[in-house]
């Protein structure tokens, strides 16, 4: 009797189960487009911010490797900003010291090693611990991000010949952002052959008494996709942000340190999610993070990112 019972109970628990079949249902990150990436950035009235991961997603991989970059394509990161050095025998690699010593196990300056010696080498993480990850190559680094992920070029002002080479050869020239600290008449004459091809972001280092002279200039010449701003204390000049993005350019802030932001840094927003609220209060649109999930996340929750 106690036989027949137990059949009869698994007997209807198998017919319960197959009347409710559980769907599992995969949750994936919305993949945008470069062309999609590229609007948004070339817009600087649109309401979603862009969110760049300085050095990649350092925190998971070692800083500036092709993971770092590849933890930032999967998490739906918008740019990935990345250092360039060049080698003793005239690569380009993506590094952000001039020495190998803090990132590798070795030691020396990166100009004094040629690539074939530097890929020998294993990248060490945050903590210091060595990895299976080598130093990059630029042009590594271009093809892992092309039609993926937009691109900071960082300490390439001055290589940027060999850069663009790089640029035109892998296809990726309409993804980068050059930047630099210098003036709208000496940049044209350095770097002018370059700026119709690839977009300037000039570098704006508060308190500067010129500053709205110099950032008037760009943006009557319509040279700048963006402005970066360092800003390590209250400034009037947060109140002509709208302006900026008004008549053409966006914004750029870096949540890196509290000196760029007058204390509105990473660490304290992992703490608090509303200190984020800052950049978007003073008409930030482009924010750089060490964060970049934490910061996705909340901006996706607050309707500024998709």
């Amino acid at each position: 009797m106690k036989l027949n019972f137990l059949i009869l109970s698994l007997l209807i628990l198998f017919i319960s189960c197959k009347k409710e079949e559980v769907k599992i249902v995969k949750e994936e990150v919305k993949v945008t487009s470069i062309d999609e990436l590229l609007t948004n950035l070339e817009d600087s009235t649109n309401k979603d911010i862009i969110v760049v991961a300085h050095r990649g997603d350092w925190r998971n991989a070692p800083e500036n490797s092709l993971q770092a970059i590849q933890n930032c394509i999967d998490m739906g990161v918008d740019m990935v900003e990345i250092d360039v050095r060049e080698t003793k025998d005239g690569q380009l690699v993506v590094i952000h010291d001039v020495s190998i010593d803090r990132t590798t196990k070795a030691k020396g300056l990166v100009k004094d090693w040629t690539l074939s010696d530097l890929k020998k080498l294993n990248l060490v993480d945050g903590l210091g611990v060595e990895t299976m990850h080598k130093i990059p190559t630029l042009e590594e680094v271009l093809n892992l991000s092309k039609d993926k992920i937009l691109i900071n070029l960082d300490k390439s002002y001055a290589i940027f010949d060999k850069c663009y080479t790089l640029l035109e050869k892998t296809g990726t020239t309409n993804q980068v952002i050059i930047k630099g600290n210098k003036t709208r008449g000496v940049v044209e004459k350095e770097f002018g052959e370059y700026l119709d091809k690839v977009h300037f972001m000039p570098i704006i280092r508060l308190p500067n008494p010129k500053g709205k002279e110099i950032i008037d200039d760009y943006l009557d010449n319509k040279l700048a996709i963006a402005f970066e701003f360092t800003i390590p204390e209250e400034t009037e000049l947060l109140s002509y942000f709208d302006d900026i993005r008004a008549k053409g350019a966006s914004v750029w802030v870096n949540a890196l340190w509290k000196q760029h932001n007058i204390g509105h840094d990473d660490e304290k927003a992992v703490l608090d999610n509303s200190v984020y609220d800052w950049y978007i209060n003073n008409n930030v649109d482009i924010i750089q993070t060490d964060r970049p999930q934490v910061l996705l996340n909340y901006l996706r929750k607050k309707g500024y990112h998709k």
